[in-house]
């Protein structure tokens, strides 16, 4: 063909070609005989890159790995041996050789036991290829048997073709499956997950075995010498992950009956979130129903699975044998609540916590069955009227709906300003290196010859003495080079406020997750190994677990200069003892939980030494200062000769501004000691457990109002959880006494904060700094008020928003507020009294459904509370081509600050942004640098970049004048270097007009605030907790913006990361509330705990 010869004339090496020059069949890869590999389509197995057709098409799967036949596989190896039989009676034999064995698909439950449960199996079998545990065949058109290695995808796609092929009354079962895989992990997991995996790791939550039981499918189970025996799936599940098998034994066949006219099938699952997450409870149901006399319905056949109501997958067989033979009526209905309670009783301490929550769960779940089969039997024409018959209302039927969430969509506007770089949309500089997976990262930084890697040694204790640390067994195992402890760090008090920490504890530890030392070994996975060897003695010691019980033992942080802190504005006793004679006084306690930052790329440092003592680093941090400061006191290095460089993170949100910083100093004592580099890289767990989170925050209030709806007098004790070390928990606390006003003007107020001194890991920065609390209490006690005087929540908050002028009570003027326009426009976007209308018509047609409206205005003030925080620089060269190379002090981690200095330079340089390149962030080329953070980045370092094209465009000025007005500006520079004029400049800026001192506690201590206001509409169904965000509209001014594309994904990242908090995310510590958890650890470890 014309396309081969051409390819092989220009000597262009091709993939679609064969060895004889033919092209190759896109169906068979073998040679093309019938002129089809020379299509376009056919040229998509690979094609030269002037080919237009192919150019961006990707390779067909190679047929030959299609066609190859499996064969037996055995491949040894030092842990473990891994074997991959082709036939049922290998299988089988192998399972007889070695009864230990674990048969392994997906590994994605074997995996997790051995990475963090440090199980060990020597033997692992794959059964993926045995034909009779893969195939899927309905027997005699009332059963469908399925193979054990069967995988979940094909499970649902099964489920999904028979329901087309088959009558519709015998797909209830499968339908209910093919439902409950819909929640089942992600794709991913479906793809190589096996059903028979599923069943016999007999998780007592899982989703598919409660529809096994409920629906009286058999489990066929093998041996060699014993031949199969059935097993009813109701009895299949002996124990905690125990199953009826015997070690010989492996699963073989799963078999569903098929359903029967009048019998139906439902499916139930609860968890924290709908996707991709484990259960709290799910269940599976099924009723055969028999209509005598009458047109009544009476319980011929009952089944009923529970997961997550004991210690194991569980029937109820109290309930079953009370309902048959019963009509299926409102007094079936409550016997049967009154029996599942007895078949499922729960205690109050169980594993997993919210027993009351899971026992109200199952009660629900058979509410909906009972509603659903109504609804099927008078649809299906079994009974007519049985809706009416069960004592329902059209008011009832919403309850028995699947759970639903519409695909999102949204509309962004926003002003783009004149000009060809500040205000555009422009699109993030990395974002195509980053969606293509390029971008690197620290862990991705090529590691240097002879690169040893680390891991911690950690406390189990949440507070205890140290009485013995012996790493001799781990320095024993092969590839490990060395363990360091406290005895080897020369200055071990380290903090980034005050040194209230310490590198490696060495007399007492004081949280679970507190560092003893660090292995250095060949490999990340020996290291880890490693740690698990050292022996630790501990003598345990009273602890403090949380915000109650510091109070109850008065355990404080106390540092006169940082802690303690009030802010008091009138006479706020007066005007309370008024509010109270008339009865205005509402009073009472707030709480709101941590969160975790979950930032993509887990904390990761790389150390490495010089000569002349010299040490570098890279780091996943906001601030490279104190990486830099706190390694140089910690060796007793000057800082000089420390440089911590940055490229990009994969997010912080304030976790990585203070605590990576210790642990970077801990990956810097084996590297200085070694003189050998050292690579530190957190596992999730490991990161989730020790890093610290968002600060839960308690606060006790008393407010006063007028008859009209004004607040009067606030009186508030602010506490947080601040763990083990005061970090950064001081200056969280005092923004949140700064933002406990909310947006409203309260004329006399009194705000005090106190740091909880507890033994969990240091909590530190996140998004907000202490804002989002402060604001959220004030959200609180608004609707309690709002309730107290039979006023709608958002009328309350519009007649108590700020006014320009008026002042703050820490003595701040509002100066260019925007606040009541976005108001404004946030409600009017949002037709808030229309919707309250709708609203209200679809709550009475809803008995179990509820809709509600919320409007919500935010103020926020910007700038560091640390007035010194407030400087920043950035260095700027020019080159003789016209490119420009830009070092700043801010840290890129996502939210686009790169580019938009890239932007600002474009600007004042009159030059493109193409033409302009930020470099990593690094302490040798700017000193000192604040910490990217309190939404100020953009401010302080756009200002000192304009501050260096200033300096530059003045000494370019004459160059200019000489050269023309359309001088491009590489010609610029190139004449400027021969004139001998200075090419870089270093730009400064130090935010003006800032005043504050605690001493007085009134002042400016922000530049401006920025405002906005949010509505939101949500959906909730009362039976199960399910909540559905159905609308919200935003409105935030952020001033000119430099980028509106940027600014818009902060706008909308912030408000899901918040929903996240308030609404979904959990910390779950082992404390007086979670006495199922070991005592200061983390159980909320991993994305699905």
């Amino acid at each position: 063909p014309a396309a081969a010869a051409s390819a092989a004339a220009d000597s262009t090496p091709t993939s679609n070609a064969s060895a004889g020059g033919a092209p190759i069949c896109p169906s068979t890869g073998q040679a093309c005989t019938a002129g089809c590999g020379a299509t376009p389509a056919g040229k998509a197995i690979g094609a030269g890159e002037d080919d237009s057709n192919t150019n961006v098409r990707e390779p067909i799967f190679p047929p030959e790995l299609k066609r190859r036949v499996a064969k037996d596989m055995t491949l040894p190896g030092e842990n473990a041996t891994w074997h991959r039989p082709s036939c049922l009676a290998n299988l089988l034999a192998l399972k007889k050789q070695h009864p230990g064995a674990r048969l392994v698909c997906g590994n994605t439950e074997v995996g997790v036991e051995v990475k963090f449960k440090s199980m060990k199996y020597p033997v692992i079998v794959a059964p993926t290829h045995v034909a009779e545990l893969i195939s899927v065949e309905v027997v005699a058109g009332a059963h469908l048997r399925l193979g054990a290695s069967v995988t979940l995808t094909t499970l649902e796609e099964t489920c999904g073709r028979l329901m087309k092929e088959l009558p519709k009354a015998q797909t209830s079962g499968l339908q209910a499956i093919k439902e409950q895989l819909r929640w089942f992990a992600g794709p991913q997991v479906r793809n190589v997950s096996s059903i028979g995996g599923n069943v016999c790791t007999g998780s007592p939550i899982s989703d598919l075995n409660p529809i096994w039981i409920a629906s009286g499918a058999t489990f066929t189970v093998e041996s060699l010498d014993r031949g199969s025996r059935d097993v009813a799936a109701g009895k299949f599940f002996t124990g905690y992950r125990q199953c009826d098998m015997k070690p010989d034994e492996i699963l073989t066949y799963i078999t569903l009956p098929l359903t029967r006219p009048g019998e139906y099938v439902r499916e139930f699952k609860q968890s924290h979130r709908r996707e991709d997450d484990i259960a709290i409870v799910t269940s599976g149901m099924r009723a055969r129903f028999e209509v005598g006399p009458g047109g009544v319905a009476t319980v011929a056949e009952l089944g009923l699975g529970f997961g997550g109501m004991s210690f194991k997958t569980v029937s109820c067989p109290k309930t079953e044998a009370l309902l048959i033979g019963k009509p299926w009526n409102d007094a079936t209905l409550q016997a049967a609540l009154l029996s599942l309670a007895e078949d499922l009783p729960m205690g109050k301490e169980v594993p997993g916590g919210m027993s009351e929550f899971r026992r109200s769960l199952t009660l629900s779940f058979f509410f909906k069955f009972y509603v659903d089969c109504c609804r099927r039997l008078e649809a299906d024409g079994f009974v007519a009227g049985a809706v009416a018959t069960a004592g329902l209302e059209t008011a009832d039927l919403s309850a028995a709906d699947r759970f639903h969430r519409a695909i999102p969509m949204g509309a962004q506007y926003f002003q783009v300003q004149d000009g060809k770089q500040i205000g555009q949309p422009t699109m993030h500089q990395a974002a195509e290196v980053q969606v293509t997976g390029e971008a690197e990262y620290c862990d991705d930084v090529a590691k240097p010859a002879g690169c040893l890697h680390a891991a911690l040694v950690l406390s189990t204790m949440p507070h205890a003495k140290l009485l013995k640390v012996d790493p001799s067994a781990a320095l024993a195992m092969k590839g490990v080079r060395g363990y360091f402890g406290a005895a080897d760090v020369p200055h071990n008090e380290i903090g980034p406020v005050v040194h209230d920490e310490e590198v490696f504890a060495s007399k007492i530890v004081t949280s679970v997750g507190h560092q003893i030392g660090i292995i250095v070994a060949d490999t990340a996975e020996i290291a880890m190994e490693a740690t698990k060897l050292v022996q630790v003695a501990y003598e345990a010691l009273p602890a403090i677990l949380n915000i109650d019980e510091a109070i109850a033992a008065d355990s404080y942080h106390v540092y006169p200069m940082f802690t303690d802190h009030k802010i008091e504005d009138g006479d706020v006793d007066a005007v309370l003892a008024e509010c109270a004679a008339a009865g205005r006084v509402v009073e009472g306690e707030a709480r709101c939980g941590g969160q975790e930052h979950f930032y993509l790329e887990p904390m990761a440092s790389m150390v490495w030494c010089g000569d002349n003592d010299e040490l570098t680093t890279v780091s996943s941090t906001q601030c490279p200062q104190k990486h830099q400061k706190m390694i140089a006191e910690a060796l007793g290095m000057p800082c000089s000769k420390v440089v911590c460089k940055v490229k990009r993170l994969g997010g912080g949100f304030g976790g990585k501004e203070t605590r990576a910083a210790f642990l970077n100093v801990c990956a810097a004592v084996p590297a200085w000691h070694l003189r050998k580099p050292v690579s530190l890289v957190l596992d999730r767990h490991i990161d989730m457990a020790v890093t610290g989170q968002r600060h839960a925050f308690l606060g006790k209030y008393k407010v006063g109002y007028g008859a009209d709806g004004k607040i009067l007098a606030l009186d508030m004790k602010l506490y947080n959880n601040a763990g083990n070390s005061l970090d950064l928990s001081a200056a969280i606390m005092d923004r949140a006494l700064f933002h406990s006003d909310g947006a409203y003007k309260i004329p006399n107020m009194r705000v005090v904060g106190r740091c909880c001194k507890t033994n969990l890991p240091s909590n530190t920065a996140f998004r907000g700094f202490g804002g989002p609390q402060g604001v959220l209490f004030a959200e609180m006690w608004m609707d309690q008020v709002a309730r107290k005087i039979g006023m709608t929540p958002e009328k309350l908050r519009e007649i108590n928003l700020y006014h320009e002028g008026e002042t703050c009570h820490f003595g701040q003027v509002m100066e260019s507020s925007q606040l009541r326009a976005c108001w404004d426009q946030a409600t009017g976007n949002a037709q808030l009294e229309d919707k309250r209308a709708a609203i209200a018509m679809f709550n009475k047609a809803h008995k179990h459904k509820k809709r509600g409206i919320a409007a919500t205005p935010v103020k926020f003030g910007i700038s560091f509370t640390a007035l010194f925080f407030n400087q920043a620089g950035a260095l700027i060269h020019c080159y003789l081509d016209g490119t420009v190379l830009v070092t700043h002090g801010g840290v890129e981690m996502g939210q686009g600050l790169h580019t938009k200095m890239a932007q600002i330079t474009a600007h004042n340089l009159g030059i493109t942004t193409d033409k302009v390149f930020i470099a990593e962030t690094s302490t040798d080329k700017v000193p000192n640098a604040s910490p990217t953070a309190a939404s100020a980045s953009s401010d302080l370092y756009g200002a000192a970049v304009e501050d260096a094209c200033r300096q530059l465009n003045e000494r370019l000025a004459p160059v200019r004048a000489a050269l023309g007005p359309d001088a491009d500006f590489g010609a610029v520079c190139t004449s400027a270097y021969f004139q001998r004029i200075d090419l870089s400049a270093h730009g400064w800026y130090v935010t003006p007009d800032l005043e504050w001192d605690w001493s007085g506690a009134k002042g400016r201590p922000f530049n401006y605030f920025c405002f906005g206001a949010a509505v939101t509409e949500v959906e909730i169904d009362t039976l199960s907790g399910d909540v559905n965000v159905l609308r919200t509209d935003i409105v935030m001014d952020v001033g000119d913006s430099i980028n509106p594309a940027l600014d818009v994904g902060q706008v909308e990242g912030g408000f899901v990361q918040g929903m996240g908090w308030v609404a979904l995310e959990e910390l779950k510590y082992g404390d007086p509330d979670h006495k199922w958890i070991k005592p200061g650890a983390l159980f909320t470890a991993g994305a699905g705990a």
